[in-house]
């Protein structure tokens, strides 16, 4: 290969760099893992969760957003942020269960509270992950639901659960039914894909899960561990996050 050819494979194709060149960034970072908790920020919140000025918040939001790894609303004076789809979470995901950990000092009880709390059970986009996804998705796989021995599968028993439970599930050809993703604290896979999706989005509209304040933590309610524990046979102390 002659050096214009060499020089033709590096720059064609897809541009691989400038994504990692807009993740690299420790504020960038931080906006993209705030942002799987599925919802819309404001540029007010992303900066303050950051400890980052306005005027530097703007301008890392204005390159995500040109990149295509952010999408925006206005309302009035108000502009939005979220995660521009499904794609750019699981890349978010993959990468956060890939990455180092960077345990940060923990300076109050508060502060470790919060950290146990999204380590128990959290949103992932929109998908349950922590203690209590990884625990729903082995019990599942425990009782047939699930299948994983040619890759990750519901069976037609964990079809008729869904639909005794009146779980609707839209799947389609841009993504699967089921798909497994690292569980980045428990470095073991939850469920993902549109089951995942359809399985949190039921728990959050029957009440068996509810948010912890404004993170991406959730708490699993007294009609949750019931119908958890009775539906899936998962232990009270898997259910019950434990409290400083």
């Amino acid at each position: 290969m002659g050096r214009m050819d060499a020089k033709s494979a590096r720059t064609s194709g897809p541009d691989l760099a400038s994504v990692a060149r807009l993740i690299g960034d420790e504020t960038r970072a931080a906006f993209c893992l705030a942002l799987l908790d599925g919802r819309a920020w404001t540029a007010t919140e992303l900066a303050r969760h950051a400890g980052v000025a306005a005027s530097t918040a703007t301008e890392h939001l204005n390159a995500l957003v040109a990149g295509s790894l952010f999408a925006e609303e206005r309302q009035g004076r108000h502009r939005y942020v979220r995660l521009a789809g499904q794609q750019v979470a699981e890349l978010i995901e993959n990468l956060a269960a890939i990455a180092p950990e960077r345990a940060a000092p923990v300076s109050s009880l508060s502060a470790a509270n919060r950290r146990r709390a999204l380590a128990h059970a959290r949103t992932c986009y929109d998908h349950l992950a922590g203690v209590v996804g990884v625990a729903i998705t082995d019990a599942m796989t425990e009782r047939g639901l699930l299948d994983w021995a040619h890759g990750l599968a519901l069976t037609d028993a964990g079809g008729k659960w869904l639909a005794d439970l009146g779980i609707e599930v839209h799947a389609s050809a841009r993504r699967p039914a089921v798909r497994s993703c690292l569980d980045w604290t428990e470095r073991r896979p939850h469920l993902a894909g549109a089951v995942g999706a359809a399985v949190c989005r039921h728990a959050f509209d029957r009440g068996w899960i509810t948010r912890v304040g404004s993170t991406r933590a959730v708490t699993v309610t007294d009609t949750g561990r019931e119908v958890l524990s009775s539906g899936l046979g998962l232990p009270g102390e898997v259910l019950e996050r434990r409290r400083s």
